[in-house]
Order: structure tokens, then C-alpha cells, then sequence
């Protein structure tokens, strides 16, 4: 293993220049602005005090700039994580005690062995068989629960803890005459200012803005009503140590709900850096960005911080502020550092329910309205994906709806792949032809051999496409008769025991007949595979060909010649060949 594979930052730490500084400093200072409000935000969604989201926003997203593969990523805080690290942790203890921080720090620091473990296993590509429609659906739900459990804050009315999506708005209708119209107002007033202000200066750190106007409002009406509460001064210092509790029985708690926090926070960050990825033409690695999200969770659960990923709007912001390495990230940690330690206690003056409508925007920003209706337009799959893992999101436990969204993504993946396209192949005998060249016979009508079929398989033949592909192969020599088939390969990706077993015994039933099944043009590594597993030496040495004129003859010559004789057919060069000696 090289040194740039341990530390990946070595390499990028080449394109530093005076340029990229400076390019990274405007964007690491952008950054800071736009992570201070959100941090809070994100830390109150958890359940935590809102120092802990910044705490995050200063630490993970450090350790993931050295350690990930992404320029431009910018970890720490998200929406989503935050919410089902609430929904793991708050049925064990209550939000805001010592023990609910404890154990968010061991779920911290489980999630990050688990994507550590991940990316040293070289896991990385199986974020490509779980479908961005789990990640759409998901964050519609959580949205929605978002502002849901912001309800009681923005209207005053009281809400027992505890309670479902839909207990809590049966609560809100059913005690609609305790509402606080005051705190209503804060709310819009603050959620109007951010929109007026992203609307007509989109570079503004407009969430930053509608806090303070917000709670200049508050100011305002405070002797009008006692109901408006205030967040509390924020401690003005670094992130103190900390440490995870990790014993046996907390460990043995928090292990599924942490494996469902590393998945969807790898799903995140791996998706986020592709999309912007896209744009700046790097290319990603995915098992880097494992390792770099693994080892800031793990580093963050020791430094008071909860889990985090990788946020789409501060990855895109950072991208689109000119930032050139991952510096950019490390910047916007240490300029976030100094904004805290001289503005904290002024959170002191922060109503909640100014909070609560900058975590509204937040929440609406969450859906993504363009994609669900592309979606549910133009594909039924993906659309059974989207509305079960939102509604699982809504009514079942959230870590539950991230494993039955990815599940249902894998399950329609391999239903998908387990069917593969069969098309049989003849010869096109256009005149003047040199090569023997395999047409589809559904694209162009052509003469087909009695004795011999020609098929194709598309697509890689393992446990769960074998039946598909038997079933395939028993129509031909059952309904048609013909007991020689010859498969075209070249578009094989790749053989498994259970595949190489099956094709065993129908070429063992073939041979029984006095036919056989026959392989051309299979790639170099399938074909390395079939031999160390036995494959070719079960199925037989002579019925593997590199060329199609080899395969052609060497089967022509086992086919029954009384059959031959009475063909008019002569679909082959070699049957032309024999007639005309005949003659």
C-alpha cells in the first residue's frame, strides 16, 4: 500500500498554490456563513443543543477533506442524518440529557466503523445498485416529519413526547384554540426574510439573515406575550473532548440504527460528490470517500460530535465560490471556529420559533420536486421505490424505511437483471459478405438452420438469471426440436458457480441427444474464470470457440447429415460446400 493510499490528502497537497489559497479562502469563509445557521438547525432536529451541530461543522469535515477522494465535498451536519439519529436515539433517553448525548456519540462512532470497515473492504460500488430514488423518497418523508416536529414551536401549542407523524397533527387540530399567533409571526417573518433575501441576493447567507430579523421581531413583541422561548447562549469554545459510550450492551443497542446512519450517509455523500463531480470533471472514489466519512465520524464521536455527511447545498455552494482542493473545507472549519467564539452569546436572543422557520425552509428545500415528478411520469419501478420508502419514512421507523427502500431497490434490480434479454441470431448471408456476422432475427427476417439455434444472452448469467436462461433453452429443444445451440457470449460479463452448474447439466442433457451447447467469443476474464472453476472441462474443451467460422464448422460437422441431406436451406458456407462435392 503506497503512502498516498494511507493519506490521500499527500496528493492534492501538490496543487496548492497561491491561486488555489485564495480561490479556497473566499470559499471556506462562504461556507462558514452558510454552515452557522444551518449547524444550529440541524443539532436542534437531532435533539441535541445547537453547539453540537456546530462542533460538527468544525470537526468532520476536516477529517473527511483529508481523508476522502472529493475536492469539493463538504461534510458535517445534514438534514436527514440528523433526524434519524432523533428518531435512534430519543427511544432510548430523552433529548438534551447527558445519557441522549452519550449514546448519540456511541451511534456516531458505530456508523463510522461500519463506513470505515466499508471502504477498506473495498465496498464502494455498492452504492450503485441502491437506487437515488430511495435517497428522493426518503428525504421527502423526513421533510415532511421535519416540519412536522417544528409544529409545536412555530404555533405553541403543546405536543407529548413521543408522538407519530400522525398523533401530532391529530394534537394540532384537536387543540387549535391554544395557538400563539406571536409565534406564528416570528416563524413567517423570519421564513419570509430568508426567501426575499435568497430571491433577490441568492449569494447572501440569506438563513443567517431571517434569524436575526426574526429575532429583532421577537424583541419587538416580548412584552406582548410570555409564550416566546429563546435557544440559549451557545458556549464560545472549541469542541471539548469526549467519549462514546461503548459497552457491550449500548454497542449491542445501537448496532442496527447505527448501520442505517452509515448507510444513508454514505449513500449521501457518495451521491453528492458524483453530482458535483460532474461538473468540476474529477473523478471520485468511492471506497476513499468510505474510508474519509468513516474516519471523521469516528474522530467526531471523540471531539462532541454527532454523525454527519455530506451536505449537497454546502458541497455545491463551495464548488460554485471557485474552491480548488479540499482546503476549501478545512478553511470554512477554522473561519466557522472564530465566528463562534465572537457571536455565540448572542444565540442567547434566538426565539425557537424563529428557528423553527429557518428549519421549515430547510425542510421544504429537502424536497426535490423536479425529480418526484419525473419519477412517478415516466417510470413505474422507480416510482413504487420512491412512494414506499416515503411513506415507510412517514409511518414506520426511519431506519426501517432506509433498509426496505434499498431493499426494494436491490429486489427490483435483480428482478431486472435476473431476466435478461435472449435474442435469437441467424446468419446474413448478404452477398459479397466476408465475415459470418450474427443479425437479430426480430430486426431483420432471416433463414434459420433446423438443427441449429443461435442465441445471445445479454447479460451476466449467476443464480438469479439461470432459471430465466434454462427455461430459455428447454422452449428451444422441447418446442422446436433442435438439439445443437450455439451461444453468441460477447455480451457476458461474468459466470457464477450456481450459472456454470445449470448450463452443466443442460449441455449434459444436450449430449444425451446428441447435441450439445456451444460457446463463442467469451471475454478473457469469464473465460479465466470458467476454466479455474472446471467449467470448460465439464462442459468440454471442443465446444468453446474464439471466432464464429471455428464454431460454425466444428458444429456442422456433428449435426445428423441425413437431416442435412434434405435441407434446402443451406444456411452455411459449409452446406453449400458439401452439396456442390455432391454434385
Amino acid at each position: 500500500m503506497t503512502l498516498n493510499a494511507i493519506f490521500p490528502f499527500l496528493a492534492w497537497f501538490k496543487l496548492i498554490t497561491k491561486e488555489s489559497v485564495k480561490a479556497d479562502l473566499l470559499a471556506g469563509l462562504t461556507g462558514a456563513v452558510i454552515v452557522l445557521p444551518q449547524g444550529v438547525a440541524f443539532a436542534t432536529i437531532a435533539g441535541l443543543p445547537p453547539e453540537y451541530g456546530l462542533y460538527t461543522a468544525m470537526v468532520t469535515p476536516v477529517v473527511a477533506a483529508l481523508f476522502g477522494s472529493s475536492f469539493h465535498l463538504v461534510a458535517g451536519p445534514t438534514t436527514a442524518i440528523s433526524i434519524v439519529v432523533f428518531s435512534a436515539i430519543s427511544q432510548y433517553a430523552e433529548p438534551g440529557t447527558a445519557e441522549y448525548l452519550s449514546l448519540t456519540l456511541t451511534l456516531t462512532f458505530l456508523a463510522g466503523v461500519y463506513q470505515l470497515a466499508f471502504g477498506l473492504a473495498r465496498l464502494g460500488a455498492l452504492v450503485n445498485f441502491v437506487s437515488h430514488t430511495v435517497i428522493i423518497g426518503f428525504t421527502a418523508g423526513a421533510a415532511i416529519l421535519i416540519a412536522t416536529s417544528q409544529m409545536k414551536h412555530i404555533t405553541g401549542i403543546s405536543i407529548p413526547k413521543g408522538e407519530s407523524f400522525f398523533h401530532t397533527w391529530i394534537d394540532l387540530f384537536q387543540n387549535y384554540g391554544s395557538i400563539n399567533g406571536y409565534l406564528i409571526m416570528i416563524a413567517l417573518v423570519t421564513l419570509a426574510t430568508a426567501l426575499l433575501f435568497k430571491k433577490l441576493w441568492p449569494k447572501s447567507p440569506n438563513l443567517l439573515i431571517g434569524m436575526v430579523v426574526g429575532s429583532v421581531f421577537a424583541w419587538v413583541f416580548k412584552d406582548f406575550t410570555a409564550g416566546i422561548k429563546l435557544v440559549g447562549e451557545i458556549p464560545a469554545q472549541l469542541p471539548p473532548l469526549s467519549r462514546p459510550e461503548l459497552s457491550l450492551a449500548s454497542v449491542k443497542m445501537l448496532a442496527p440504527q447505527a448501520f442505517a446512519v452509515a448507510l444513508l450517509g454514505l449513500i449521501e455523500a457518495v451521491s453528492i460528490s458524483r453530482a458535483v463531480a460532474t461538473k468540476s470533471g474529477q473523478r471520485i472514489d468511492a471506497n476513499q470517500e468510505f474510508i474519509g466519512q468513516g474516519a471523521s465520524n469516528i474522530v467526531g464521536s471523540f471531539v462532541s460530535s454527532y454523525a454527519g455527511s455530506g451536505s449537497f447545498t454546502r458541497s455545491g455552494i463551495n464548488y460554485e465560490a471557485g474552491a480548488k482542493t479540499p482546503l476549501s473545507a478545512v478553511f470554512a472549519a477554522v473561519f466557522l471556529v472564530v465566528v463562534v467564539l465572537l457571536i455565540a452569546p448572542l444565540t442567547a436572543y434566538l426565539p425557537i420559533a424563529a428557528m423553527g422557520g429557518v428549519i421549515l425552509l430547510v425542510a421544504y428545500n429537502l424536497i426535490d420536486v423536479h425529480h418526484i415528478k419525473q419519477t412517478l411520469t415516466f417510470s413505474k419501478t422507480e416510482s413504487s421505490i420512491l412512494l414506499t420508502t416515503f411513506f415507510a419514512t412517514l409511518f414506520l421507523e426511519l431506519e426501517f424505511a432506509i433498509y426496505l427502500g434499498v431493499l426494494l431497490s436491490l429486489i427490483l434490480f435483480l428482478a431486472k437483471t435476473s431476466t435478461p434479454n435472449i435474442p435469437t441470431l441467424s446468419i446474413d448471408d448478404t452477398p459479397y459478405s466476408t465475415h459470418r456476422k450474427f443479425v437479430n432475427i426480430q430486426k431483420k427476417p432471416l433463414k434459420q438452420c433446423p438443427q441449429l439455434r443461435i442465441i445471445r444472452i445479454d447479460m451476466s448469467i449467476y443464480f438469479g438469471s439461470i432459471s430465466h436462461i434454462q427455461k430459455r433453452i428447454s422452449n428451444i429443444v422441447e418446442n422446436e426440436k433442435i438439439k445443437h445451440i450455439l451461444i453468441e457470449s460477447s455480451g457476458i460479463n461474468f459466470i457464477d458457480l450456481a450459472g456454470a452448474e445449470a448450463l452443466v447439466t443442460e449441455n449434459n442433457r444436450l449430449l444425451k441427444e446428441n447435441g450439445g451447447l456451444y460457446f463463442v467469443g467469451l471475454k478473457s476474464s469469464v473465460y479465466e474464470f470458467a476454466a479455474k472453476s472446471c467449467f470448460i472441462k465439464n462442459i468440454r474443451n471442443d465446444h468453446f470457440f474464439d471466432t464464429k467460422t471455428q464454431a460454425l464448422h466444428n458444429i456442422y460437422d456433428r449435426m445428423d447429415k441425413s437431416i442435412c441431406s434434405k435441407c434446402q436451406i443451406l444456411l452455411f458456407k459449409e452446406c453449400k460446400e458439401c452439396k456442390e462435392c455432391k454434385e
